[in-house]
C-alpha cells in the first residue's frame, strides 16, 4: 500500500540521482564563486570558509560584464521579436491558406530542424561578410532568426490550424479582412504559443555560442557566452573569480526559464493537441 501511495520508491531515488548529476556542477560554479583560490586547491570539493564575496562583486562592479549582458540582451530580444513576428505570419499562412506547394513548404521549414549552425557555419560566415554584418550584432541576429523559424513554424502552425473555421466566416461576414482577422482574433488565440516560442528564442540567442563566436570580433561586441570564455582566458589563474562570472553569466537565462516553465510547457502542450 505504501508503494502504491507514494509511488515506486526506485523512480524517486533514480530521480534524485539525475537532479543530482544536473545541478551539481552548476552549484559547484555558484558556491566556487565565494571561494578564494587557495580554498579551491586546498579542497576543491569542500565549501567556503570563509564565504568570501569579493569575487562577484569585482565582477559586477566592473564594465566588461554589464556591457556583454547588454550585448546578449539586445541580441536575445530583438531575435525573439523577429522570431515570433516573422514565424507567425509565416505559420498564419500554412495554416489558414490553401495553396499549390503548402505541403512542401511546411515539410523544407520542419526540414530546417534537422541542420544546425554547425553544419551552415561556413557558409554562413562568407554571406555575413559578404554583406558587410561581420563584427556587428545584426551579424548574429539576423542568422538566429532564421535558425529560430523552423521551430517556431512547428509550435505555432498547430495553434493556427486549431481555430475552428466558423470564427473566420463569421468575421468575414463582418467584413473584416484576413489581416484584420489575424490581427483581432489569432494573435489573441495563439497567445500561448506566441510566448512559448518566444521564450525558447530568447533562451537560445542568450546561450549561443558557436554563432557568436564567428561573427564577433571586438571584445566591446562580445555576448555573455563569448564574455565566459575571453574572461576565462584573461584570468586563467584566478578560478574563484572565473567561477563567479561564469555563474553570474547562467543566472538570467536559469532565472527566466524557470519563471516561464509552465508557459513553455503549456504551449508546446497545445502545440501537440493541436
Amino acid at each position: 500500500m505504501a508503494q502504491s501511495r507514494w509511488g515506486n520508491p526506485i523512480v524517486y531515488a533514480a530521480a534524485l540521482m539525475l537532479i543530482g548529476v544536473m545541478l551539481g556542477p552548476v552549484l559547484y560554479i555558484i558556491i566556487g564563486g565565494f571561494r578564494t583560490n587557495s580554498q579551491i586547491t586546498t579542497d576543491p570539493a569542500g565549501f567556503p570558509d570563509p564565504w568570501v564575496l569579493s569575487n562577484y562583486t569585482d565582477v559586477l562592479t566592473g564594465d566588461t560584464f554589464w556591457r556583454q549582458v547588454g550585448n546578449s540582451t539586445i541580441a536575445a530580444l530583438a531575435t525573439t521579436v523577429g522570431v515570433v513576428v516573422l514565424g507567425v505570419m509565416a505559420s498564419y499562412v500554412l495554416a489558414r491558406y490553401r495553396f499549390r506547394g503548402r505541403g512542401a513548404m511546411y515539410a523544407l521549414f520542419a526540414a530546417g530542424l534537422m541542420f544546425p549552425a554547425t553544419v551552415a557555419i561556413t557558409p554562413l560566415y562568407i554571406l555575413v561578410k559578404d554583406l558587410g554584418l561581420v563584427n556587428t550584432l545584426p551579424g548574429v541576429i539576423l542568422p538566429q532568426i532564421a535558425f529560430g523559424l523552423p521551430t517556431t513554424i512547428i509550435i505555432l502552425v498547430p495553434f493556427l490550424q486549431a481555430i475552428p473555421k466558423e470564427i473566420e466566416e463569421a468575421a468575414a461576414i463582418d467584413r473584416c479582412s484576413r489581416l484584420g482577422f489575424l490581427w483581432r482574433m489569432v494573435l489573441p488565440l495563439s497567445v500561448p504559443g506566441l510566448i512559448t516560442t518566444g521564450i525558447l528564442a530568447f533562451i537560445g540567442s542568450w546561450n549561443s555560442y558557436l554563432l557568436p563566436l564567428f561573427i564577433l570580433n571586438d571584445q566591446d561586441g562580445f555576448t555573455l557566452p563569448l564574455g565566459v570564455q575571453a574572461f576565462s582566458s584573461q584570468y586563467s589563474v584566478d578560478t574563484a573569480k572565473v567561477l563567479a562570472f561564469t555563474s553570474l553569466s547562467m543566472i538570467p537565462a536559469l532565472v527566466f526559464f524557470s519563471l516561464f516553465e509552465r508557459r513553455i510547457v503549456g504551449g508546446l502542450t497545445g502545440a501537440v493537441k493541436g
